[in-house]
């Protein structure tokens, strides 16, 4: 199907809230990772989210163009020409961009899909996140703001982060952040929902412990209970209407218990990376070291094509990485609930 338009994307959110389950979103850097991504929504029965961050985009873009918004039109742009062929629902969307990068990876992008729209096209993304967590609240909120006058005008769903996730990721270093911050507050969620709902449609990915990165099961302790207490001060001061569609960062070793416990709070939109990035590389490297003697040329021989032909291990790359997709739509319970045809 082609990728979903505004009101079908709210469609999606809105059928994720109700039966508390979470679409799982996919960062991809490659045509062959959307590719992973298409073939495990579609072999799950799940509708999904397919996302670029610039770190993405600008390896997308390659080393002689090396710019992140670019790469990210060109990954958006395969994604549109395949996901025609699968009978699910996708979304595209922009992962993580930090106050530095607005002028250079997601405005350009914003400024993509107006000229679109002018011409008569579909959005370029559905959806954008800025990451404006190490500002204070309410310089956070402000410049967020901002941004969501776009894309209310473009029909574009705005993510925005309050509190930090803990971590490293696509070489943003937030480890040593204050213990506290790694905590959203009630008054931090109101405040989300008073200012941006006013404006429109947006998500908000709410920290309750979260770490990027790879860890361990039982490393990474959460505190789902954080969004209980903060969706509950929202409908108290704002009413049931503005309950908030929830965004998880940092899932990587999360106990399912708690994973559980975070869709039943509100939580419609799950990030996966760290995971899937290593279940990409992991058949690749099986495959290298089962056929050293015919990927390199060693003592004078000539190798053998057919093992070190790209496609030969990409193939699997691609499976394996779709097969781990997959078992994160089970742990979302995202399985078997694509709207099909009838969005």
């Amino acid at each position: 199907m082609p990728i979903v338009n505004y009101q079908q994307y709210c469609q999606m959110l809105d059928h994720a809230k109700k039966n508390k389950f979470a679409y799982p979103a996919i960062n991809t850097t490659s045509s062959e990772t959307i590719n992973a991504a298409l073939l495990a929504f579609k072999e799950a029965n799940s509708d999904g989210i397919i996302q670029v961050s610039t770190g993405g985009g600008s390896f997308a873009s390659g080393l002689g163009v090396n710019e992140s918004y670019k790469g990210a039109i060109a990954l958006a742009e395969f994604a549109r020409s395949m996901a025609v062929y699968y009978d699910v629902n996708i979304a595209l969307h922009t992962d993580h961009c930090h106050p530095q990068y607005v002028d250079t990876f997601l405005m350009p992008l914003i400024e993509e899909t107006q000229k679109r729209r002018a011409n008569g096209q579909p959005n370029l993304f559905c959806s954008h996140m800025y990451d404006g967590s190490a500002l204070p609240m309410a310089e956070n909120i402000a410049a967020s703001k901002k941004i969501m006058e776009d894309c209310v005008a473009n029909e574009l769903i705005l993510e925005i982060e309050t509190g930090v996730v803990g971590g490293e990721e696509d070489g943003h270093d937030t480890s040593g952040a204050p213990k506290e911050k790694l905590y959203t507050t009630p008054e931090d969620m109101v405040l989300s929902a008073r200012e941006l709902g006013a404006m429109g449609r947006f998500l908000l990915a709410a920290t309750f412990g979260n770490v990027h990165g790879v860890y361990k099961p039982g490393n990474v302790v959460l505190k789902p209970s954080i969004l209980k207490d903060g969706q509950d001060a929202v409908v108290r001061e704002l009413g049931r209407d503005s309950y908030l569609n929830l965004v998880f960062h940092g899932g990587s070793g999360s106990e399912l218990k708690d994973i559980h416990e975070a869709l039943d709070y509100g939580v419609v939109k799950m990030n996966v990376d760290t995971d899937t990035q290593y279940a990409y590389t992991r058949p690749v490297v099986d495959h290298m070291l089962k056929n050293y003697d015919g990927v390199l040329k060693i003592e004078g021989e000539v190798g053998n094509k057919k093992v070190y032909d790209p496609r030969s291990w990409g193939k699997k790359a691609e499976r394996n990485m779709a097969d781990r997709i997959m078992q994160a739509c089970q742990d979302l319970r995202s399985t078997g609930t694509s709207l099909g045809k009838n969005i």
